[in-house]
């Protein structure tokens, strides 16, 4: 299959957190799409246009194909374009305008301020390996920093004297995000306590480091909140994305404006941090109570 179809289910798996049966499903839909492509000598997705995904579709009606899964290709293909356009791949989602279902929104769970309490209290910082796990999760949490701007984090980037962190978010954007006592003390401990006995040379500037002495990968970052997920007895399906998310959700249910979190959040467009309002219906239902005459 096409690289750029495992590296957006790769995406869709490791910072979204979607179920295996929806990523089969996913994979099956691009698997068909790209054969067809393939068929037809369309090597570029660049060269896709809104025609071939229309022409695509109706080809999947005359094998015969019922209008559910024919639905599922085309919510699959809009994410998909969504994905190749967020990340620069594409100049435009050519399948924006195109009529659907309802698209559903890739949105994890989000954790209660006792669940979140429950998952950094797991790491045990009387361990080298625990101070790690305990200033990794304690800054993601603390900064809703996407899992690939925590793994690129390094010593350069800290600022904590003035409370801030910097990092390079998509399109290499360089943004300032506000760090809080809790996190910098714990990072400013592992820097100082653990780390020192990790790096593989006096030269080496990454923040967080495997036992292996190297950077973490997303997945590495995956994997280590998995495990922490466990000890701590969370049932839910938790992702890097289900930190970032819970960030965002707490901030904004304890009163702080949209575009304060948009800002702290990287986003470019504040219609994508206004999905966090129906993460908080019950923030709009005070809103509304306060301010509206006939409430």
């Amino acid at each position: 299959m096409h690289i750029l179809a495992e590296q957006f289910l790769d995406f869709l798996r490791l910072e979204r957190g979607l179920a295996e049966n929806t990523l089969t499903a996913y994979r099956a839909d691009l698997e068909c799409f790209f054969s067809w492509l393939s068929a037809r000598n369309i090597q570029s997705v660049n060269a896709i246009k809104r025609r071939t995904v229309l022409d695509f579709l109706l080809h999947e009606k005359d094998r015969g194909l019922n209008t559910n899964t024919i639905s599922r290709r085309l919510v699959c293909l809009k994410v998909f374009f969504r994905y190749l356009q967020q990340e620069g791949l594409v100049t435009g989602n050519i399948t924006e305008s195109m009529e659907s279902p309802r698209l559903w929104k890739i949105l994890p769970d989000t954790l209660s301020v006792r669940e979140v309490e429950s998952l950094l209290a797991s790491p045990d910082p009387e361990k080298a390996i625990g101070l790690r796990d305990k200033a990794l999760l304690e800054t993601l949490y603390g900064t809703g920093l996407r899992v690939s701007e925590l793994a690129g984090l390094t010593l350069d980037d800290l600022h904590l004297d003035e409370s801030y962190i910097r990092c390079v978010g998509k399109g290499r954007k360089e943004r300032i995000v506000p760090i809080g006592a809790t996190a910098a003390s714990w990072i400013q401990r592992y820097v100082s306590e653990a780390r020192p006995s990790q790096i593989p040379d006096a030269n080496a500037r990454a923040l967080f480091l495997t036992v292996r002495r190297q950077p973490f990968s997303r997945k590495g970052i995956w994997k280590l909140i998995k495990k922490h997920v466990r000890q701590a007895g969370i049932g839910k399906n938790v992702t890097p994305h289900t930190l970032r998310h819970s960030f965002a959700s707490h901030l904004l249910a304890n009163g702080a404006p949209l575009r304060v979190i948009q800002e702290m959040l990287g986003h470019a467009d504040i219609s994508t941090t206004q999905i966090y309002t129906h993460v908080d219906p019950s923030r709009l239902k005070a809103i509304h109570s306060k301010y509206h005459p006939r409430s």
